[in-house]
């Protein structure tokens, strides 16, 4: 027995040393591997980084998402000024974002920056005409929304709201995307209830100046409540306040844009009726905030977005001007038809089902637009276009 074991030992050393050869030859070739992926890995960043960077563009640094938590999104009117906003707050987060606009009231300056990135398509079309294309989230933000807008073209505003709808609907019924339709407060007219909850009703001229974009956004929620009752649709539906903050148009034709164009060009504050009316103004970036928590939650009732601080239009006219730091004189003439007196939000329900409130404070989002409209208007007159 005492032979047979020392016979074997021989045989076990051997096994043991070729073990830990090929052992060793594994590791080598696991380390060889690695040195190789993280080459490979190292060349596909250079060569991506070099896509987008191509004819010396560079682009925002954007959040990466694995293929199972990275949304395909549409974002209707994306090249508008609450559009814009949005596609950037979804394009840093890492999704895929395709805007669709006719530019009607929108410009393309607002997204030059993401153009040719990767995860950035633009497409110019109607929304009055179907598009197809394959989506997981619509964020329907189309339509003219300041009065000399809408005013100038209702049978547009009605049909972008209308027809515009139907189709965006009817995509997200095809393709199963949940879809988030941009109301307004406008939807209550010249509310006899203050502040305004969801549960009001309103109090709209059906015929006035303002129907075509009233009515219009009433029909489209009527609609959205309507696919998602036969078709099982996923909607949210978000009624916007007034919203201000850089990327307006200085043409806009509401308070904040005019005051503040008439002011930097010390020009006389023009405040349209008594000065009494009020208005509650939320910065764009909170509205961003909200009408992504908005998608992102399972609360399908409408939902207010805006500020619940009221200002009348003479003490806002007081405040730009004391900002920007003229000596502008303020003037009251005629009342403009239809216009509402008050205007506040309840916002309890987005405080309830989506824990948001705005956190811009006035002064702080009024410098950041009075600073974008003096840019602007610099802009303007070095390229003569003022």
């Amino acid at each position: 027995m005492a032979h047979s074991t020392e016979a074997n030992e021989p045989r076990e050393y051997h096994s043991s040393a070729l073990i830990s050869e090929v052992n060793a030859n594994k590791v080598e070739d696991i380390l060889r591997e690695l040195k190789e992926t993280k080459q490979k890995l190292g060349d596909l960043e250079a060569k991506f980084h070099a896509f987008n960077t191509k004819n010396g563009k560079s682009y925002p640094d954007v959040k990466y998402q694995n293929f199972r938590s990275k949304k395909r999104i549409l974002v209707t009117g994306g090249g508008g000024f609450v559009g814009s906003h949005l596609v950037d707050r979804l394009m840093y987060e890492g999704h895929e974002v395709t805007i669709v606009d006719n530019f009607f009231t929108g410009n393309k300056n607002n997204v030059e920056h993401w153009i040719g990135h990767n995860n950035f398509e633009m497409i110019h079309q109607d929304i009055v005409n179907p598009l197809f294309i394959e989506v997981d989230e619509i964020y329907h933000l189309a339509s003219p929304a300041s009065p000399p807008h809408y005013m100038f073209n209702p049978v547009k505003t009605i049909k972008t709201n209308t027809i515009g709808t139907i189709n965006m609907l009817g995509l997200a019924k095809r393709v199963g995307a949940k879809i988030l339709i941009a109301s307004t407060s406008e939807v209550y007219g010249d509310p006899e209830v203050h502040p305004q909850p969801e549960t009001y009703w309103g109090n709209v001229n059906p015929i006035g100046p303002r129907a075509c974009y009233d009515e219009g956004k009433r029909v489209s929620e009527t609609l959205s409540y309507a696919y998602a009752k036969q078709e099982k649709v996923s909607v949210r539906v978000a009624r916007i306040f007034n919203t201000y903050g850089p990327r307006m148009n200085l043409q806009d034709g509401r308070v904040v844009s005019n005051f503040i164009l008439q002011a930097l060009r010390n020009e006389t504050i023009t405040v349209y009726g008594s000065g009494k009316q009020t208005r509650s103004f939320q910065y764009v970036s909170d509205l961003v905030d909200g009408l992504i928590a908005l998608m992102n939650s399972n609360y399908s009732l409408p939902v207010n977005l805006g500020n619940p601080t009221e200002h009348t239009i003479t003490e806002f006219a007081v405040i730009i001007k004391k900002l920007v730091g003229g000596k502008n004189k303020i003037q009251m003439v005629n009342a403009v038809e239809d216009d509402p007196q008050r205007r506040r939000p309840d916002i309890t329900r987005a405080m309830t089902y989506l824990n948001w409130k705005p956190k811009i404070p006035l002064k702080t989002g009024l410098e950041k637009t009075i600073k974008y409209f003096k840019d602007e208007l610099n802009r303007q007159n070095i390229h003569g276009f003022a």
